[in-house]
């Protein structure tokens, strides 16, 4: 029992790593086609010399990506490689060096520059990309903004497809080379391309099955030589005429590491490649997470990100010890090892072993590949990229974000990376700007009618908060606010408080709230004023500790702003402090029905003039009428004390009489309409009532008989007055 059971156990694993061998070998026809295409795509124009050491580098560096991701990954089928997104940086990068070099120094020899270039790209890649996995700050790159994204890979498609032109036809499309691409081979070369990029869209683009390409590919080769074969152009003709590769006689590859190449270096230039070099750190960034996502979503398969940037890193490190240029996980090739039946680190491993044995093959092989071949392929894939990010993106982005990506492309062609990386962190931090500027901060706005805190109240306050709950105004506030959003908040409050000017308490709620510029503090700071001018007091709830720092530093918090944990505790202080106001202005509206009742001898006519009087809370000190001034009023005492005040001789005044409750200032100014006699100043804190000339014309109009008693009233507190005076004369003549 136990033997048949291990020969069970031994024939599935025998068959697991059949399939994985299998898959790793379906999985390394793809990276030799792509790595002959990258080869050729970055060593062309005057790096072709050194075509022999660019396949050396470029399948080197695929089995050691292939090496390091079947030891390290998270996705034990992974297959690693150099990605043409990546490749097309890299070309652009050796452009560049060719370029300045050339320029700078004409005899110097290229290639250990560039060598050390992408060994210091790679490195650096590594660095980042580890540093990314390590601290796990890898999925930051997520926020790049789209836009900026879609706008590096668009531009590196349209590269793919320069360079694809550049591999069929050997001649840069520029326009000082326009004559060259009207002769007739060139246009059958690049007609051949052209229909082989259309047979892989119609095939390979649109069935997706896994064995496709290389199935095709292998066809088109052995379709191009029967063609050959039928028109008499033998082996040696087709190169000699352009339609096949001269193949170098041998893979080499050179340590870049030496003394004398780093003495040589020019190191002024490396400045200037910055740009470039961090466009391929960006992309191999971006390739490395956008691919991982696409094989989970591929394979039903869960990754670790940091994994795959840590590990990913590693490779790119190893890479540079040889001059290689950066590489990452690969979509196409892991999907077609997986689905090839491929499970096992073995495939990568398979894989490793297949690109190292092109050091030997890849000279043969390239003499019989057809340009057009490897062209189209190129074409295909520089032109599915650029559809794909600049022409499909377009369904996903407003105009101005998509006008902004179409721009970065442009740029990115024109003047390089780096005017793309600039252009692209302005476009994005501006979009930024204007879409937030759009997103209203305030999530909802209420007042102490509709929404109230969790205390339960008696039903006299109950009543109190319904009749005068408007003296609330909440704002429950969202998302980031800066100086667009927040003078939007300002402009909103300032419009609520023109309308309603009841409103006393303004509660504002940041628990939806993300963050705040210190922009948004001058805001603020408006609010401030502007509440302060209209005497209504702020109360705040739910403030982080970086919002609070940001308004105490722009001196809006101060000891007249209240601040809670909650909402409900800010509410619960603006509904107490109205209660007590307004219940306190409930007795005093029961004193002055006691009053006017006893004054005028009839509830109704107490009920009538207090509606024709206003009420009046002065603070101490407050001058409520000057002398000299026209009689427009008088003034019933409810409540405090006031003091009558005429001019001194030495200057300033004296006060002659002090006034207390349920006394009357101004009744003779009322009835005779002559200017004030003195200046009245409250002394304590007071509640008056105020009866306005138009109020009691209204009276003797509509009440006469209310009025008559007002009359009786005012004369007999004159008389009484006048007989207060008499006595204090007679006093003073003794």
């Amino acid at each position: 029992m136990s033997n048949t059971v291990s020969a069970t156990i031994g024939h599935s694993a025998a068959r697991r790593g059949f399939e994985d061998i299998l898959g790793g070998a379906a999985a390394s026809v793809l990276t030799i086609t792509y790595g002959l295409s990258y080869t050729l795509l970055i060593f062309a124009g005057p790096l072709a010399p050194s075509l022999s050491h660019g396949l050396g580098i470029t399948f080197t560096v695929s089995a050691l990506m292939a090496l390091v991701l079947a030891l390290g990954s998270s996705l034990p089928f992974a297959i690693g490689a150099p990605d043409s997104s990546g490749a097309a940086t890299t070309a652009i990068l050796a452009g560049t060096i060719a370029d300045r070099l050339a320029g700078a120094a004409p005899a110097a020899a290229l290639l250990p520059v560039v060598l050390i270039t992408f060994g210091f790209a790679s490195l650096a890649t590594g660095l980042i990309l580890g540093g990314l996995g390590t601290t796990q700050l890898g999925r930051a790159i997520r926020y790049v903004p789209y836009p900026v994204v879609a706008g590096f890979l668009g531009a590196t498609g349209a590269l793919i497809l320069l360079g694809a032109i550049s591999v069929v036809t050997g001649q840069q499309l520029e326009l000082a080379t326009l004559g060259a691409f009207a002769s007739r081979q060139v246009l059958y070369e690049l007609g051949a391309a052209a229909v082989m990029a259309l047979v892989l869209y119609l095939t390979w683009h649109r069935s997706r099955w896994p064995f496709s390409l290389p199935l095709i590919l292998i066809v088109a080769t052995l379709a191009a030589h029967a063609g050959f074969w039928l028109a008499g152009i033998s082996p040696k003709a087709a190169q000699t005429l352009g339609w096949t590769f001269l193949p170098p006689q041998h893979v080499a590859l050179a340590w870049p590491w030496t003394i004398d190449a780093l003495s040589h270096y020019p190191w002024h230039a490396l400045p200037a490649l910055a740009g470039d070099i961090i466009a391929v750190i960006f992309v191999t960034a971006c390739s490395t997470l956008f691919n991982t996502t696409g094989i989970e979503v591929a394979t039903h398969s869960e990754a670790n990100i940091e994994r795959e940037l840590t590990v990913t890193g590693l490779g790119n490190i190893l890479a540079a010890s040889i001059g290689g240029y950066p590489g990452c996980i690969s979509v196409s090739r892991t999907i077609l090892n997986f689905s090839a039946g491929g499970s096992g680190r073995l495939s990568g491993l398979t894989s490793a072993t297949i690109a190292l044995s092109m050091l030997v093959l890849a000279p043969s092989l390239l003499g019989y590949m057809p340009k057009f071949v490897l062209g189209g392929l190129l074409l295909y894939l520089g032109a599915d990229t650029l559809y794909k990010w600049a022409v499909q993106s377009r369904r996903r982005l407003s105009l101005i974000e998509y006008a902004s990506l179409l721009a970065i492309i442009i740029i990115i062609l024109k003047w390089g990376f780096i005017a793309g990386i600039v252009l692209g962190i302005v476009i994005g931090c501006t979009a930024f700007a204007f879409s937030a500027a759009r997103i209203n901060p305030i999530k909802y706005s209420f007042d102490g009618t509709e929404y109230r805190s969790s205390l339960d109240r008696s039903r006299e306050q109950q009543e109190i908060l319904a009749l005068h709950g408007g003296e609330i105004h909440g704002l429950n506030l969202q998302s980031y606010l800066f100086f667009g959003s927040a003078n939007r908040l300002y402009r909103h409050v300032k419009a609520r408080l023109q309308r309603r000017s009841e409103c006393r308490f303004l509660v504002l709620d940041f628990r939806l709230v993300t963050g705040m510029d210190s922009s948004a503090a001058y805001s603020f700071s408006q609010i401030k004023r502007l509440a302060r001018d209209r005497h209504v007091q702020i109360a705040m709830a739910h403030l982080t500790p970086a919002i609070e720092r940001t308004l105490r530093a722009g001196e809006f918090i101060t000891k007249d702003v209240v601040i809670t944990p909650e909402l409900d505790h800010a509410l619960e202080r603006c509904e107490n402090a109205i209660i007590a106001r307004h219940q306190g202005h409930a007795q005093d509206e029961a004193s002055l029905r006691d009053w006017f009742t006893a004054i005028l001898g009839s509830d109704a006519d107490a009920s009538e003039l207090m509606r024709r009087c206003e009420r009046l809370d002065v603070p101490a000190g407050t001058t409520i009428v000057r002398a000299g001034d026209e009689a427009a009023s008088m003034h019933f005492i409810l409540d405090g004390r006031v003091g009558i005040m005429v001019p001194a001789e030495r200057g300033g005044t004296t006060r002659v009489r002090s006034l207390g409750r349920y006394t009357t200032i101004g009744e003779m100014g009322l009835v005779a309409h002559t200017p004030r006699s003195a200046t009245i100043q409250a002394e304590t804190d007071s509640v008056l009532y105020e009866l306005s000339i138009p109020q009691f014309d209204a009276i003797t109009r509509e009440h006469p008989a209310l009025a008559q008693k007002l009359l009786t009233y005012f004369v007999t507190i004159m008389a009484e007055r006048l007989s207060f005076a008499n006595r204090t004369i007679a006093v003073l003549r003794r």
